[in-house]
C-alpha cells in the first residue's frame, strides 16, 4: 500500500463538510448553480473591510530591504505587540507580546499547542458538537480524543465533563461562538468550567489547560458579547484567526495567546515557538502579519449575516424544524426530522439542498446549515425545505 494505514482510515472518515461541498460542485454542474441551495461550507462571503484593501495596497507597495525575509518564529515583535494590545481590551487582562505568537491560522495554532503539550496517550476533551478536525489535530501529536456531549441547548454539561476528566487529561478545547451550533458560552458557564478544571487539576495533581478556539469571536448577534476566557481560568490558551472577522480564510493568518498567569509560561511559549518552526510553518505569512497589525479592532459588517440569520430561521421554523437560534458564527444546527441524519441529508439533496450531517460533528440526529451564502440562495430554498421535511416524515 502506497499510503499509511492510518491515513487510509482518515481518508475514509474525512470531513463530511468537504464531502458535501464536493457533491455540491457536481450538482451545480448538472443542474446549474442557481438551482442548487448549497449550505455545506462555512466559507465567509462578506467582503473584507474597506480598510483591508487600503492597508494591503500600501504594504504591498513597500518593497524595502528585508520586507519578505525570515523573522523570529513567533512572528514580528511589533505585530505581536499590536495584537496583544487588542487582546488585552477583549480579555480585560494585560497581555503582552511575549504571551503570544502568530500562526498559520487557528488550525496551525492548535497544532502548535498540541505539539507543545501532549505526551503519547494524553487525552484532550472536546464538547460535541465540535469541529471534526480537532480529532486529527490531537492524533497528529500522539494524543487521544475524549468526546463529551453538551446539554439540550449546546452548553457544557459540567457533570459529564467531570466524569470524563482523568489523570490522563491534558486539555479541553472549547469553541464559542460555536461551529456548528452558534452557541456562545456565558460568563457564568465559563467561570463554572474554570472552577471545575481547577478542582480536577488539584485532584489529579496536574495542570488541565483550557484551550479556546475563537475565530468567530466578532461575529455575534443581538448585542451579545463573547465573555473573557482569561477572566475565567488562569491556565487558559486562546487560539484564533482572521479568517472570519476579516474574511481572510485563504490567507492563513492567526495567533495563539497564553494567559499571563499560566503555569510555566516561559517554557510553554518557548515550546510553542519551536513547534511553529519544526511543524514546517516556520513563521506566519510575513505580508499578512504586517497587514493585520494595522487592522486591530476592525471586522466585517455583521449586518449581512444578521439579516440572513433572521431570514433562514423564519424559513426553517415555517418548514417545521426544531433548532436553537444561533447567537454567533454563521451556522444553524437543526434537529433532523428523522433519526438518521445522513438519510435526511440525502432527502435534502433530492430537493437540491446541500447540508452536512450532524454526525460529522459528533452529534448524529442533526444537520448543519451555513448561512454565509447569498440572500437569494436562502430565500429560494424555502419551498424545498418544506418539501424535504414532509418527505422525511412520510419516509
Amino acid at each position: 500500500m502506497a499510503i499509511s494505514s492510518k491515513m487510509k482510515i482518515f481518508a475514509e472518515k474525512s470531513s463530511w463538510i468537504r464531502k458535501m461541498f464536493e457533491q455540491g460542485g457536481k450538482m451545480k454542474a448538472e443542474f446549474g448553480a442557481e438551482n442548487v441551495f448549497d449550505f455545506s461550507l462555512g466559507n465567509p462571503d462578506a467582503p473584507p473591510p474597506a480598510q483591508f484593501d487600503q492597508v494591503l495596497a500600501k504594504i504591498a507597495a513597500d518593497n524595502g530591504p528585508g520586507t519578505h525575509s525570515y523573522m523570529p518564529n513567533g512572528g514580528h515583535l511589533w505585530v505581536r505587540e499590536a495584537v496583544a494590545g487588542q487582546m488585552a481590551k477583549e480579555q480585560g487582562v494585560k497581555v503582552v507580546a511575549s504571551d503570544m505568537l502568530l500562526s498559520c491560522g487557528a488550525a496551525g495554532g492548535i497544532n502548535v499547542i498540541m505539539k507543545s503539550l501532549l505526551n503519547p496517550g494524553d487525552e484532550v476533551i472536546f464538547l460535541a458538537p465540535y469541529f471534526v478536525e480537532y480529532d486529527f489535530y490531537v492524533d497528529n501529536h500522539g494524543g487521544k480524543s475524549r468526546v463529551v456531549q453538551t446539554d439540550e441547548n449546546f452548553n457544557p454539561d459540567m457533570a459529564a465533563i467531570r466524569e470524563a476528566i482523568s489523570e490522563k487529561t491534558k486539555a479541553i478545547i472549547i469553541n464559542s461562538p460555536n461551529n456548528p451550533t452558534g452557541q456562545i458560552y456565558s460568563k457564568e458557564i465559563l467561570a463554572e468550567l474554570g472552577l471545575l478544571l481547577t478542582e480536577m487539576g488539584e485532584k489529579f495533581g496536574s495542570t488541565i489547560y483550557l484551550i479556546s478556539d475563537e475565530p468567530y469571536r466578532k461575529i455575534t448577534y443581538d448585542g451579545i458579547e463573547v465573555p473573557s476566557i482569561f477572566a475565567a481560568y488562569s491556565n487558559s490558551i486562546i487560539v484564533s484567526s482572521y479568517s472570519k472577522d476579516l474574511s481572510l480564510p485563504g490567507e492563513r493568518i492567526g495567533y495563539v495567546a497564553v494567559h499571563p498567569g499560566i503555569s510555566e509560561k516561559a517554557e510553554l511559549v518557548s515550546a510553542m515557538t519551536l513547534a511553529n518552526r519544526i511543524l514546517g510553518f516556520v513563521n506566519a505569512p510575513a505580508l499578512m502579519q504586517r497587514v493585520i497589525a494595522e487592522l486591530q479592532g476592525i471586522s466585517v459588517d455583521n449586518e449581512r449575516y444578521a439579516r440572513r440569520r433572521e431570514a433562514f430561521c423564519q424559513i426553517l421554523t415555517e418548514a417545521g424544524f426544531d433548532f436553537v437560534p444561533p447567537k454567533g458564527a454563521f451556522y444553524i444546527f437543526p434537529k433532523s426530522p428523522i433519526e438518521d441524519d445522513v438519510a435526511f441529508c440525502a432527502i435534502l439533496q433530492e430537493e437540491k439542498i446541500l447540508a452536512v450531517p450532524g454526525r460529522g460533528f459528533g452529534a448524529p440526529g442533526y444537520i448543519r446549515l451555513a448561512f454565509c451564502v447569498p440572500d437569494e440562495t436562502i430565500a429560494g430554498s424555502a419551498a424545498a425545505f418544506k418539501r424535504a421535511y414532509q418527505k422525511a416524515l412520510k419516509a
